[in-house]
């Protein structure tokens, strides 16, 4: 099931006069980690006549880089970008085995490289406290695994912490946050980092996009979810485990990151990921900013399946075909294979997962004899070659039947078809006898008459891979087909003709 939506994000600084404005960095781009498909984006910054450059800070994100070289009267900028929404699976990596159960140690070269990600702020009172009950929460479970410990610790951050929009810019100190017991949500972001590295884990401050779709049937226990589809810069936490990499936590939520989070900045401090960063000349400014969401394709589901237009419209299309076909004379039949499991060993491997058995082919036989009898006496039996599928010794067989529909038989002796099971008395020189005489009852000239061989380059091929001491005629092979189409092969010789065609 597939959902892409258009996500634009529109901000705007207006100001009381034509100001100077110094270079600008712009964090807008989703990271090369965000696991949510992005199909496309672009950004568009006015005043017109400015320099761009794509850089990356010392994190790894995107920077766009602006320089203006004359003054303006606003600044605006526009992201544009669609995202496949289609269900992420949070709980899908694997750990280093050392790190499957909490605590844990870094190795020491790459402790080092999160060195950033590991430092911690001095502990005060409602943080010390904080992280001492949680460590002692998690000591009450033996062998604890990691990822128990993750959404246990971001479960407590959300039971701890109040939601607020707090349009204040900045982050809270963890000590304000608990004091509180309210914040935004980068508030409860940079608490959650400062808990987890103060227990041992490097974690990250995370500021990004999140998507939230309206689901498409309420939840029969428990919140349903948003009543609309909107979007909103947001920020969450993101920690650090060998093997499975950054992994997202949002504390807001109490969840681990999924699809509807898309990550533009993670850094090591809050202050490294704002989303645009610059400064003006000294003036009256207004800023202002939109932001919406829209759905531009969804596959029918389930929950939401085709509506009665588009249902209608499938049903007309159908029936624009059928008239082109008609009108074509174009004519369609439809072929079916019906299939029969023995009901006398019905757990036998030619029944469910070989090919071939002696007893299936005994059982075909018999069967076809008898719809013969039952539905066109007098048919012609043809026991041929099927499908051939690769890296099979030996074609499949298929069994034919057929007759006139006038009920004129086109066979009456049985006993003059061919015998399939290997015991048949006719030789070669049999079979050339035969065609030489059906070619003079047709009236067609001997020399129509084609000896058939079998594949000299192929079997030549095969006899050189076998080794010095390998009798194909007395060692008993494991695949009874190959076995016996190795040795008719070896016994008739690559030179002498099998067949022959007219």
């Amino acid at each position: 099931m597939t959902i892409r939506v258009a996500l634009n994000h529109h901000t705007r600084y207006s100001f009381d006069r034509s100001v100077k404005l110094w270079p600008h960095e712009i964090r807008l781009r989703p990271a090369a980690h965000a696991r949510t498909p992005i199909l496309s984006y672009s950004l568009t910054v006015e005043p017109a006549g400015h320099f761009l450059n794509w850089q990356q800070d010392p994190f790894g994100n995107w920077v766009a880089r602006l320089v203006f070289p004359e003054k303006a009267e606003l600044l605006s900028v526009t992201v544009d970008l669609v995202a496949d929404m289609t269900v992420i699976n949070p709980f899908d990596f694997f750990m280093e085995e050392f790190a499957e159960t909490y605590p844990f140690a870094y190795p020491d070269g790459l402790r080092r490289e999160l060195g950033p990600y590991l430092e911690t702020d001095p502990l005060t009172p409602l943080l010390s406290q904080w992280v001492a009950d949680a460590r002692t929460e998690l000591q009450t479970t033996p062998n604890l695994r990691t990822i128990d410990m993750l959404v246990a610790v971001n479960r407590r951050v959300q039971d701890t912490v109040g939601y607020i929009v707090r349009m204040e810019a900045g982050v809270q100190t963890p000590e304000q946050t608990l004091e509180l017991k309210l914040g935004s949500c980068r508030d409860s972001a940079w608490l959650l980092v400062q808990a987890m590295r103060h227990l041992g884990l490097a974690a990250r401050f995370a500021s990004g996009y999140l998507i939230q779709l309206t689901a498409d049937q309420k939840a029969l226990d428990g919140p349903s979810g948003t009543e609309h589809d909107f979007t909103d810069l947001h920020a969450w936490t993101e920690v650090f485990i060998p093997g499975a990499g950054w992994i997202g936590l949002d504390p807001t939520s109490g969840l681990l990151a999924g699809e509807g989070h898309i990550p533009l900045a993670c850094t090591a401090m809050p202050s490294s990921a704002a989303p645009v960063i610059g400064a003006t000349e000294v003036c009256e400014s207004h800023f202002d900013f939109s932001m919406q969401v829209t759905r531009v394709h969804e596959d029918p589901r389930v929950t939401k399946p085709y509506t009665e237009a588009q249902w209608q419209a499938v049903v007309d299309l159908g029936y624009q075909v059928d008239a082109e076909l008609q009108k074509n004379d174009v004519r369609l039949t439809m072929g079916g294979e019906p299939t029969f499991v023995s009901i006398d060993d019905m757990e036998g491997p030619e029944w469910n997962y070989t090919a071939l058995s002696d007893k299936k082919r005994e059982l075909a036989g018999d069967l076809l004899t008898r719809m013969q009898g039952h539905f066109a006496p007098g048919a012609l039996l043809h026991f041929g070659q099927g499908k051939w599928y690769p890296g099979e010794p030996l074609p499949r067989w298929a069994l034919g039947c057929y007759w006139r529909a006038d009920g004129q038989p086109l066979w009456r002796d049985p006993d003059l078809l061919a015998v399939t099971d290997g015991k048949s008395k006719f030789t070669t020189p049999d079979a050339l006898r035969f065609i030489c005489l059906l070619a003079r009852e047709l009236g067609i000239d001997e020399r129509f008459v084609i000896p058939a061989f079998e594949d000299v380059v192929q079997g030549i091929d095969q006899e050189q891979r076998w080794p010095e001491n390998f009798d194909p005629i007395k060692v008993d092979l494991k695949d009874p087909a190959e076995r016996l189409r190795v040795a008719r092969l070896l016994e008739v010789g690559l030179g002498n003709a099998v067949g022959y065609v007219l």
